[in-house]
């Protein structure tokens, strides 16, 4: 199941046929889909009862490439 979720990280939303052909087609925006993985775990640790700095914290250590304010957007951005 973990080897799954890293294949086809929208497993919930789009089969991994899909997500594949869209893959090669150079169709998935890769940023926003881990800008959506971001968010999803900072929902997942919120529910846990982890305050909202921890857990921007322990998102950072897993994304180190990302500022603080950049996660904070991530998480908090109104969805268009």
């Amino acid at each position: 199941m973990e080897d799954r979720l890293e294949k086809n990280p929208l497993s919930e939303l789009i089969p991994d046929d899909v997500y594949s052909l869209l893959t090669s087609r150079g169709l998935i925006d890769e940023k926003s889909v881990r800008d959506y993985i971001i968010r999803k775990k900072f929902k997942t640790l919120r529910s846990n009862k982890i305050n909202a700095s921890d857990a921007i914290e322990r998102l950072r250590e897993e994304y180190p490439y990302l500022q603080f304010d950049t996660i904070i957007k991530i998480v908090y951005q109104p969805k268009s």
